[in-house]
């Protein structure tokens, strides 16, 4: 990234266009990139927390049927 950086000044100063351009270009998608795979952690994460919920929810449920037998079959 500092790397980049340092080649972009170079380029100003060299006063190439299209190079610039296409390096800017480059800067931009290596952002896009870096952004992409924050968001796929983070997605990751929620899915992951959303999974722990979804298997708490069944195990209470469960709990809960069991405690319904119990009492049928204590009645």
């Amino acid at each position: 990234m500092l790397l980049l950086l340092l080649i972009l000044k170079l380029l100003i100063l060299l006063q190439q266009p299209l190079i610039l351009l296409l390096l800017l270009l480059l800067l931009l998608l290596l952002l896009l990139l870096m952004l992409l795979l924050q968001l796929i952690l983070l997605l990751k994460q929620l899915v992951l927390l959303l999974l722990l919920v979804v298997f708490v929810l069944l195990l209470l449920l469960l709990l809960l049927l069991l405690l319904l037998l119990l009492l049928l079959l204590l009645v």
